[in-house]
């Protein structure tokens, strides 16, 4: 059975895509934490994140960071933080997300709820800066 990033890798779901190759896929989430807040995912249907090949966790991290320097561009902050909890969608995902705060990575917090065109120019000022 297919998962919700299955679906978005194959364009069955909509996104806001902020970076693709032939490995990954990444995308705005759309219940982010703060602006800027990425998810990025393998192609490859894998659930657990260190079930993973080493050579495509590795891939995955070397985009990250990648990811990482354009959303700090994008959305200034001190760090950008990096978040695996993996229960909630059985598919390898890592949360990118802007922070100042240590608060800033509490996904018990109340989730931003923003427009389609805010959400396009989230991406879209990401994407200048990859």
């Amino acid at each position: 059975m297919a998962t919700i990033f299955s679906k978005i890798i194959a364009g069955e779901i909509p996104s806001y895509k902020v970076y693709e190759d032939d490995k990954y896929l990444a995308f705005l989430d759309v219940f982010p934490l703060k602006k800027g807040h990425v998810l990025l995912v393998p192609k490859q249907e894998v659930d657990y994140m260190f079930d993973m090949e080493d050579e495509d966790l590795a891939g995955l991290y070397i985009v990250a960071k990648k990811l990482a320097a354009a959303i700090k561009k994008a959305y200034p902050c001190k760090k950008v933080g990096q978040a695996v909890i993996g229960l909630e969608v059985p598919h390898a995902h890592l949360h990118l997300v802007p922070l100042n705060d240590i608060g800033d990575l509490n996904f018990t917090s109340e989730k931003l709820k923003l427009a389609p065109e805010e959400m396009q120019e989230i991406a879209d000022n990401i994407k200048q800066y990859l």
